[in-house]
């Protein structure tokens, strides 16, 4: 968290302790670096009480390599490795409720099932950017979620489908709407306008936890992901008044 190393971890763990009294042992950073393999991270729980309008989109996350010195030192000019972070918020109350960390060559539509597969309470919606206008997103939502409304803006030169004027998908649906009332008259209609509490997420992550993965191995990787997303639910949760947070 706060874009600290291993090291500076065990030191910060150290000082806190030390201020409260208390002589506790502080694992060393190799030895947190080794757990990590193992470590099992709660799981998010969505805090509504209905149904939940689900927004999702990825982000990229750098790799720690060398330092920037050593391109001033030696003129090394390395292309700079990366992953793919997949998130699913709450747009009630911000808490990101799945994640996924992949390579960065994966499509986002292709992780909807596996951040689906984390989610336990039902979907009112489900909100995504135009990466997500592909064929059988409604399908994978809809055998999940059957009365839940996929709200993804199709693209540009999407067309009705062939039963569109009879029998209407939502896609079609919202294609009418465009058509009727323009692209941003549809956006206010459908909800869509919500999508950007998700890029308000991704910014409050590199914020807080930093726009790069430490660990060396991917599923090191997956655990620092899942502890920073159960840390930035956390401090969400706790910076509620607590008449909503135990509403």
């Amino acid at each position: 968290m706060f874009r600290l190393a291993l090291r500076q971890t065990e030191g910060l763990i150290g000082s806190i302790l030390h201020l409260l009294g208390l002589d506790l042992a502080v694992p060393d950073y190799s030895t947190l670096s080794r757990r990590a393999e193992t470590l099992e991270v709660p799981k998010p729980c969505s805090r509504s009480r209905g149904p939940v309008h689900l927004l999702v989109d990825s982000t990229g996350l750098r790799l720690c390599g060398p330092g920037e010195w050593l391109i001033e030192k030696h003129g090394t000019r390395r292309r700079r490795s990366w992953r793919k972070l997949h998130i699913g918020v709450n747009a009630e109350t911000g808490q990101i409720l799945a994640s996924e960390l992949t390579t960065h060559d994966v499509d986002d539509d292709s992780q909807v099932e596996p951040l689906l597969d984390q989610i336990a309470a039902p979907l009112a919606s489900f909100i995504g950017d135009g990466a997500y206008d592909q064929a059988g997103i409604d399908g994978t939502v809809g055998k999940r979620h059957p009365d839940a409304d996929v709200i993804v803006p199709p693209r540009s030169t999407a067309v009705l489908s062939e039963d569109g004027e009879s029998t209407p998908t939502q896609r079609d649906r919202h294609l009418q709407s465009i058509q009727e009332h323009g692209r941003m008259g549809w956006q206010k209609r459908s909800g869509y306008t919500r999508r950007a509490l998700v890029e308000a997420s991704i910014s409050r992550f590199k914020r807080v936890i930093g726009d790069a993965l430490r660990s060396r191995t991917d599923q090191r990787r997956g655990t620092e992901v899942a502890i920073a997303v159960h840390a930035l639910n956390r401090m969400l949760e706790l910076g509620r008044p607590k008449s909503v947070r135990t509403a």
